[in-house]
């Protein structure tokens, strides 16, 4: 049985492979997965942060077995949260054109209904290094339904109404479309450590909201430094975090540590 990695009321992080944690949920106890799958693109190649050339290197766990192999392992994964969710929860998958594709396709295969693909719109993105293509500046998110029968959570009127003023394209009183424009992280949530493909906790902030409701359970099979955990524990959801990396761990505990003093400071004002 796989022990906790770190464990605390509606906060929970395991360390190791997402599948074999995963066999071990009980099926049809998950509101809501994120997930933000390997890209698989550490080939050598260089790309632009910060102003400067960078390895795109991220690590083992981002290496490409070939499309074959990679599309067995997204099917793989996305199979197995399905079974942990529950018949009205739904599912988020970010990725780039290298993966969001394949995850797309598997989702279908594996039963889901899509609902939305969302383009993120990263106003700050970085330039192109080769000057022959378009400048990448969005992230595909495709969100999902495990039943097309059952009725999904929705939040269609905080998303309509809400106050979304860090969005140049979200206009007051009118319906939330599917281009979002987002900044990347700040310097702030990297303030314990970084993870190559971070998620802003803007962009989380607004999937939690959007798709979960208080004391919903949320999951991450690839939880990284676990933003979508932080915005899961701040708006009084649950959350379960896998990763395969203990040093993203480690820095997901610090930022939620971080948070969870904050609130309780807050409260004793």
């Amino acid at each position: 049985m796989n022990i906790p990695y770190y464990l605390k009321p509606n906060f929970t992080l395991y360390l190791g492979n997402c599948l074999n944690i995963l066999s071990e949920i009980p099926e049809n106890s998950v509101d809501m997965v994120f997930a933000d799958p390997p890209y698989l693109l550490s080939n050598g190649g260089f790309t632009v942060h910060a102003g400067r050339r960078v390895s795109v290197n991220k690590g083992i766990w981002d290496k490409s077995n070939g499309l074959k192999k990679d599309f067995e392992f997204h099917l793989e994964w996305i199979q197995a949260v399905r079974k942990v969710l529950k018949p009205h929860g739904t599912i988020w998958i970010s990725g780039t054109y290298h993966s969001i594709y394949q995850c797309g396709f598997a989702l279908q295969i594996a039963g889901f209904h899509v609902l939305n693909d969302i383009a993120w719109f990263k106003p700050n993105a970085s330039p192109n290094l080769s000057c022959r293509f378009f400048t990448a500046s969005h992230e595909t998110l495709v969100w999902a339904r495990k039943d097309k029968n059952s009725k999904h959570m929705f939040n269609y009127n905080l998303m309509k109404n809400g106050t979304w003023p860090e969005d140049a394209l979200k206009k007051p009183g009118l319906q939330m479309r599917s281009v979002w424009s987002l900044g990347t992280p700040k310097k702030i949530e990297k303030k314990f450590g970084k993870h190559p493909t971070q998620k802003p906790e803007i962009l989380l902030k607004r999937i939690v909201l959007a798709s979960t409701n208080k004391d919903d359970l949320i999951l991450d099979p690839f939880t990284g430094s676990s933003t979508t955990g932080i915005s899961s524990y701040l708006f009084g959801r649950k959350f379960i975090g896998i990763d395969i990396e203990k040093k993203y761990l480690d820095i997901s505990i610090k930022r939620f540590e971080e948070l969870d003093k904050n609130i309780k400071n807050k409260h004793l004002k």
